[in-house]
């Protein structure tokens, strides 16, 4: 240990000649000198009082290895103006590990701060005659020296603590993609002091390559800026970032593009917690797999927007609710909105044509197709809108559900299920 080869060290060797009664002195004082400085703690520093006594005690024993350190380094020749001689590390190894996780680097730096003024008010006790200034002087230099030496202690902690970090958020999102059972999750969000803020939804994109650290980095400094919660994962080729606490994760993922690299961006939808967010992570990989087929997709893009192109990629979600959602919907509701769906997009998008064809009124077409994106959410007046119901309307006729009495409401979307109760109640009343 530290202090032993302190103790074991005969005094006034290397360097420290010139002060070797002073070192005496020193040696003696070195109770004192860390209770003293331990009591100044007490009095100047209300967040001191109030660290657990295990703590308190930690704190004592490397305000003691201090006071032996500083003899250990004056003898090796530190207390002169041209020594680059370095404080050991060790010196805080007097404490354990913990102690870097309960008290920051800001309050480890205020510690050193009251032991080193208590070191220089007692320098004209500690000091030989003749020797204060000397001392004084050598106090300076090994505050600084043992800065350094706490600065680089938080910071191997801190590799350390963030290359463990690293490995959890990794496995976690490699849970949420595999699909792993919402224990899972939670253990491995806790670990990582997720907490958990509603909404949660998972944004994919194309890694912008380079160390995986590196690109993480970017990630948490962005979301930091803009007050969400994030966790990453680079897989192969891509970003996954499971965001939480944004009231619009679109909006929070566009503020988070600089982290991803080239092409699309795709993002889940909300949901409630961690817990539910696989189903946010297959829609969002299933978006960007299918992504390509729609060029000009924003950037990014809801998963919900690519249903077409996820139906055509094989997506079986997406065709469940393109099938119950618009198909079913416009069978359940009746009213000739199927027939004129059909003849309008046979007659290319012509409201004139497509009336010609139903021997209608254009208005009547146009009222039809005002409760088409009613009850579906889809307008085919707008051509990406009409592209959706298409691909619906062919995934639907190739497997059918029985929709006239069975389908349940709660597939629907709320337009549809109003306009159902409606038609209902209507019938009812016949």
């Amino acid at each position: 240990m530290q202090v032993s080869a302190c103790q074991a060290r005969p005094v006034g060797t290397r360097g420290g000649g010139e002060l070797t009664a002073t070192l005496r002195r020193i040696e003696r004082a070195a109770g004192a000198l860390a209770t003293a400085s331990v009591a100044r703690m007490d009095d100047t520093l209300p967040w001191f009082r109030a660290l657990p006594a295990d703590q308190r005690s930690w704190v004592m024993l490397v305000a003691q290895a201090g006071a032996r350190s500083l003899v250990q380094w004056l003898q090796d020749g530190g207390g002169t103006a041209d020594s680059t001689q370095e404080v050991s590390d060790e010196v805080f190894a007097a404490a354990p590990q913990a102690l870097a996780r309960s008290i920051t680097l800001q309050q480890t730096v205020a510690l050193i701060k009251v032991t080193i003024d208590v070191v220089e008010e007692q320098v004209s006790h500690l000091a030989a005659e003749g020797e204060e200034q000397q001392l004084r002087e050598a106090v300076l230099r090994f505050s600084r020296e043992i800065a350094f030496a706490a600065a680089r202690v938080y910071a191997r902690a801190a590799e350390s603590r963030g290359a463990w970090d690293a490995r959890l958020q990794a496995l976690l999102v490699d849970a949420l993609l595999r699909g792993d059972s919402p224990d899972v999750l939670a253990s491995r969000a806790a670990a990582l002091g997720w907490a958990d803020a509603p909404p949660v939804a998972v944004a994919v994109g194309r890694s912008p390559g380079g160390e995986v650290s590196a690109v993480l980095h970017v990630v948490y400094r962005q979301a930091r800026r803009i007050g969400v919660e994030v966790i990453g994962g680079v897989h192969g080729d891509r970003l996954v970032i499971v965001l939480g606490g944004a009231p619009d994760p679109l909006t929070a993922t566009a503020k988070l593009l600089d982290a991803f690299g080239d092409g699309p961006v795709v993002v889940g939808p909300a949901v409630p917690s961690l817990d539910e967010a696989t189903e946010s992570a297959r829609a969002a990989l299933s978006g960007f797999r299918a992504a390509p087929a729609w060029p000009t997709a924003p950037r990014p893009v809801p998963a919900a927007d690519l249903l077409p192109e996820r139906a055509l990629a094989g997506d079986a979600e997406a065709r469940r609710r393109l099938r119950h959602d618009v198909y079913a919907t416009l069978v359940r509701v009746g009213g000739e909105l199927l027939g004129t769906l059909d003849a309008f997009l046979a007659a290319g998008g012509t409201l004139e044509s497509a009336a010609r064809a139903l021997f209608v009124h254009p208005n009547t077409v146009r009222y039809r197709l005002r409760r088409i994106a009613e009850v579906t959410g889809f307008s085919p007046l707008s051509p990406r809108d009409a592209f959706a119901l298409q691909v619906a309307l062919t995934v639907g006729r190739l497997d059918p559900v029985p929709v006239t009495s069975t389908v349940p409401t709660q597939t629907l979307t709320p337009a549809a299920r109003k306009t159902a109760q409606t038609d209902d109640d209507h019938r009812r009343s016949l």
